[in-house]
């Protein structure tokens, strides 16, 4: 499983858009789930999620966009 699908699994609302390989990559993650928190808090929480990816040295590198969908709009 990528890291598109897995975040996808754990954040099923989710609108994920990747560019790059999985090991360094950036994402941009639209999600209800992020609403009423700081950017530093919506990338801890998706950061906390893939913890035993970066453990396990599968990603080593991550550029993280976090949206609400009110923020596309």
């Amino acid at each position: 499983m990528n890291i598109t699908e897995f975040l996808q699994d754990k954040f099923p609302d989710a609108d994920i858009f990747s560019d790059g390989a999985d090991c360094s990559s950036k994402l941009v993650i639209v999600s209800r789930s992020f609403e009423g928190l700081s950017t530093l808090n919506r990338h801890k929480l998706v950061m906390g999620t893939l913890k035993d990816h970066f453990q396990s040295g599968e990603v080593h590198a991550l550029s993280l966009s976090t949206k609400t969908p009110s923020e596309i709009s």
